[in-house]
């Protein structure tokens, strides 16, 4: 095991570098491969620093998976709890018996002093504090570490996030909630809670970002469009950074973003099923950076319908996905999704393009520029009700509402903000409304270099 990561348990292993030199040991605590996370503790914080600025550049890799290395809010571990310790490593050895296909999982269930389960393969998975995106590939992504995974379905009942998925072996399940009951999917939010559903099969109709059946690639999208690319071309769909990889992701200082080391993610969406009629990048740029600041946007030459958009990071890509997808635009349901390619590239000098690419790395109109805006906490899904802010003083109410309905709108309700007359409410006849209002006025010039500012509200009026 000298010179490289071991995958033993209980077993000494000596990491050499040119400036650190010294051993560790592995004890009960290490159960990575199956909760995902582990603590270890170092002879000296000295020794715990060296290793966490070693490997924070270059992550090692265990069984072909990254290793992501951070400080813990603990001072020492204790094993000394012999009933704490049982239940992870009766968990190790059944998941160990389902990697390798060993029958004998009874084994592991007799550490625990249980008995095989009768409960069927069916989860009802609630997530509870959905602070950030959860999509389906990142369920996927989470759940298929405890054995194949059939089927997902997601859906919002009684105001909760929750989903069904389908494994298939019972043993996977019963091991999948057993070990992520409980758990966050990232620090202090998106918390799972498991249990086993009643129905012993899932019927899934449509193959898209709300359900998925891995066993059957060929079903229809759904309202009788299917995305150019989609991640059912494999039955592993795409790598989601930061789920359970490891199972908690830090969040930065700065509220609504998300630190996901070692992997960058994609932050290029595609967008399809788009009216070309009235679909321009400058549409694109306004709306999608209600979640994110857009850097780039692409129509594609030949099939206007569809466009890639490129924002900062893979959070806000993921954001944007979370609020737009399935969202009526011009007339037409759009679908967003994540793209095979991590960037747009420009045209090159002389291509033909017809201004179909746009470049918006350096615009003005980012939402997100500054790390302590109060945009960070005021994201919300596209609504009727629109957040007006930056009004000039000589802007009345007629003014504003005769603008919105000179575009389109039908106003059905507007009122100042008693403490801020720089700030309103202004709800219209419908959410696709308001979405090209939006995109038609945020940004409007007052003159004397005032713009108004408009996002989506929580609020009615």
């Amino acid at each position: 095991c000298r010179g490289e990561l071991c995958a033993c348990e209980n077993c000494a292993y000596f990491f050499r570098s040119e400036d650190v030199s010294f051993t560790l040991t592995l004890e009960a605590a290490f159960f990575t491969r199956f909760a995902e996370w582990a603590f270890l503790e170092m002879a000296s914080v000295d020794a715990a620093v060296s290793i966490v600025n070693y490997y924070t550049p270059a992550p090692p890799h265990l069984h072909n998976q990254p290793v992501y290395i951070q400080y813990s809010n603990y001072k020492e571990l204790r094993t000394d709890n012999q009933h704490n310790q049982a239940r992870p490593q009766a968990a190790l050895q059944g998941v160990n018996a389902v990697q390798h296909g060993n029958l004998g999982i009874t084994n592991a269930l007799a550490a625990e002093g249980g008995v095989l389960p009768s409960h069927g393969s069916v989860l009802r998975i609630i997530v509870e504090n959905v602070f950030y995106p959860v999509t389906l590939d990142i369920l996927y992504q989470i759940f298929s570490k405890f054995g194949f995974v059939l089927k997902i379905v997601m859906f919002h009942k009684n105001n909760q996030f929750q989903a069904l998925l389908q494994y298939a072996d019972a043993m996977n399940a019963y091991y999948a909630k057993m070990s992520l009951d409980g758990h966050s999917i990232y620090s202090g939010c998106c918390t799972l809670r498991i249990d086993f559903s009643k129905l012993t099969n899932l019927t899934v109709k449509y193959n898209n970002d709300k359900s998925r059946d891995f066993t059957c690639i060929d079903l229809p999208f759904g309202d009788g469009q299917r995305t150019v690319e989609t991640s059912l071309s494999t039955p592993f769909g795409p790598a989601v950074p930061g789920a359970l990889g490891p199972l908690t992701v830090t969040t930065s200082a700065a509220p609504g973003h998300m630190t996901i080391p070692g992997i960058p993610g994609n932050s290029v969406l595609l967008v399809s099923n788009l009216n070309p009629e009235a679909i321009t990048p400058y549409g694109l740029f306004i709306l999608f950076g209600v979640y994110g600041d857009v850097h780039r946007v692409k129509i594609m030459f030949k099939k206007r319908g569809i466009a890639l958009v490129q924002m900062a990071d893979a959070t806000q890509a993921q954001l944007a996905i979370n609020y737009l997808n399935g969202q009526r635009l011009y007339g037409r349901v759009m679908h967003a999704t994540l793209s095979k390619y991590q960037t747009i590239q420009l045209p090159r000098e002389g291509q033909e393009d017809k201004g179909l690419t746009k470049d918006y790395s350096n615009s003005p109109l980012h939402r997100f520029k500054n790390p302590c805006s109060k945009n960070f906490q005021n994201i919300f899904p596209p609504s009727a009700t629109l957040h007006l802010s930056n009004i000039p003083p000589s802007v009345t109410v007629d003014d504003l509402k005769n603008l919105f309905t000179s575009k389109g709108s039908t106003v059905k309700g507007f009122k100042f903000f008693q403490k801020d007359c720089k700030m309103a409410l202004i709800q219209l006849g419908s959410v696709e409304e308001a979405v090209h209002a939006l995109i038609e006025l945020h940004n409007h010039d007052f003159g004397e270099n005032q713009h108004l500012r408009v996002s989506f509200s929580k609020s009615s009026i």
